[in-house]
This record gives C-alpha cells, sequence and structure tokens, in this order.
C-alpha cells in the first residue's frame, strides 16, 4: 500500500512538472505567435529618398522697434534640417531639427506628385505641418503651426537641399569667417572730454563680443589641449573651439551665437540634439578643460556696425 501512495505521487509530481512545462512552451509559443505577428517587416520604398535635406526656414514675425516701440513686420531666418528615415506606402517617418529643437514627424509621400504632407506631434506650441515637394535633391514647400497664436511666424517658407552629413575631425570655421557675435550686444557707458569746455561727459553705447584667430588655430578634435594652449584666450574663443565640437557632430544649437558662427560653413549640418555619446575619448577630455577655463576667462568688446 505504501509502495502504491509513493507511486501515485511520483506520478502526480510528473504530471505537474509535465503541466508546468506545458504551461511555459504553450505561453512561449504564444509570444512567439505574437512577436512574429508584431515583427511583421513592412516593406521600405524609395529609399533613395532617405536623408537629410537643409536649408533657409523663412517668415515674417511681428518685430519691435527699440527707439520708439514701435511694431513692424520684419524677416525671420533659420536654417532647418528635415531627416527622412523611413518610407512606406502609407508613411513617412523622420523628424525636423531646427534652433535646437527637434522633433518627429509622420506623414504621407504622395508618389504622383512627389510630395510630402509631414505631420509634428503637435504636443509644442513650436509643432507644424510640413507640405513639401521633391524636385531631384530639393525640397521646397512651406509649413503651418498648428498654434497660429503661440509662435512669432505661423507661416514659413522651406528650401532645402539634401546633403550628407559626415563627421570629419579636421573641420575647421572658414578663415573669412565673421568673428563678431551680433546676438549678445551689451551696453557700455563711455565717458569723453569736449576740448573746447574741458568738460567730461558720459554717453551710453552698444558692443558686442569678438573672437580672436585662436579659433582657427585650436582643433579640440584633433589635439589635445594644454592650459599653456588656454591660458590667454577669450571666452568667445574657449566657447567656440568647444562648440566647434559639437557642431562637427551636427549638433543642433539653441543658442544663436553658435548657430550664426557655424552656418558660416558648408560643412555644418545640424541633424540631432544631443551628440553627447557621439564624442570621442579626447574631445571629452578637451571639453572638460574647456569648460574649466571657460568660468574664469574675460571677453574683449568692440563697437561695430551693422
Amino acid at each position: 500500500m505504501k509502495i502504491l501512495n509513493y507511486t501515485l505521487t511520483a506520478l502526480l509530481a510528473v504530471s505537474l512538472i509535465s503541466c508546468k512545462k506545458d504551461g511555459k512552451t504553450s505561453e512561449s509559443g504564444k509570444d512567439s505567435l505574437t512577436a512574429k505577428k508584431d515583427s511583421v517587416v513592412i516593406p521600405e520604398i524609395y529609399k533613395e529618398y532617405y536623408g537629410v535635406y537643409t536649408g533657409e526656414f523663412a517668415g515674417m514675425e511681428k518685430m519691435i522697434d527699440e527707439s520708439d516701440g514701435s511694431e513692424y513686420e520684419g524677416g525671420s531666418y533659420k536654417r532647418i534640417s528635415l531627416k527622412i528615415n523611413r518610407i512606406t506606402k502609407d508613411s513617412v517617418y523622420g523628424q525636423s531639427i531646427v534652433s535646437g529643437n527637434q522633433r518627429p514627424f509622420r506623414g504621407v509621400f504622395n508618389e504622383t506628385s512627389k510630395s510630402f504632407v509631414l505631420d509634428e506631434p503637435g504636443n509644442d506650441k513650436t509643432d507644424g505641418r510640413f507640405e513639401v515637394k521633391l524636385n531631384g535633391d530639393s525640397l521646397t514647400g512651406k509649413w503651418n503651426a498648428f498654434n497660429k497664436t503661440a509662435v512669432k511666424a505661423p507661416v514659413k517658407t522651406l528650401k532645402l537641399t539634401k546633403k550628407e552629413f559626415v563627421y570629419n575631425p579636421n573641420f575647421m570655421l572658414d578663415k573669412d569667417s565673421n568673428l563678431v557675435d551680433w546676438s549678445n550686444p551689451k551696453e557700455f557707458v563711455e565717458k569723453y572730454t569736449d576740448e573746447e569746455t574741458g568738460k567730461t561727459e558720459s554717453y551710453k553705447t552698444s558692443k558686442n563680443r569678438v573672437a580672436s584667430e585662436a579659433i582657427f588655430k585650436l582643433n579640440a578634435s584633433k589635439q589635445k589641449l594644454t592650459e599653456k594652449d588656454l591660458k590667454n584666450l577669450r571666452k568667445l574663443d574657449l566657447e567656440i573651439i568647444k562648440n566647434s565640437v559639437f557642431a562637427r557632430h551636427g549638433y543642433s544649437f539653441k543658442k544663436e551665437t553658435y548657430r550664426n558662427f557655424f552656418e558660416q560653413t558648408d560643412w555644418y549640418i545640424p541633424v540631432s540634439n544631443n551628440v553627447d555619446n557621439e564624442l570621442s575619448p579626447l574631445e571629452k577630455e578637451n571639453v572638460a578643460l574647456l569648460n574649466r577655463f571657460t568660468k574664469y576667462a574675460e571677453d574683449k568688446y568692440d563697437s561695430f556696425g551693422r
């Protein structure tokens, strides 16, 4: 009788183990079928249109005349990149990159007219719809903001050219680049002495930061920088040398100062708002050193006419 009980117990244990195994197998099979279903490959088409299209993003916006406070309409010009990542029969996927703001978009492609309608998500005040037409390696068209009152220029035109982004540590600012930071003028109080009366008077003047020739000589992507290299540089020099590293990796700058410098080149193509993981160990080391020196550096301001 004991032997029979032992036998029944053993058979029951084997049965339970078998059920558990079968349960796992069945569940695994279910997941496997689901995975297969979810991983159905949707054919991609027109891969030759994939890539980065970059160029002018222009519109009209209300501006204020600082002299009398009156409003007027002026032109707003920025550089934008549209990155087409994937095209299927039903959808187009990619992202827009402008002024450090990267937004995903989804839309459709009309094969007959070779045109795209691309919608950003709509949960940001800067989101809108792109309606652009393809002509060779160019994209032209317009952008309309979803929220017309939330942005200064709710309608903008686009004139973009397809460019291949390439990281090259040798990229530098052009020698004929404008070295003035036009974006952040600073007010100064100047004094002068009237030669006839001998009276000293003061007046306000606006000056701009200016970089030195050092920005053409130091490359933080190629050479290991030292304290000796940096100790006498202006603050703007240090900022440009550091941000040249990020520009080479296609970083889209929020700060207008840096955009104005790098958009003077042919090689700068903004493709991302975060390139930290792309930096080489040498670049990371140099950026850290440049940050330390930037904290204590001073700027040189000059008066310029525009």
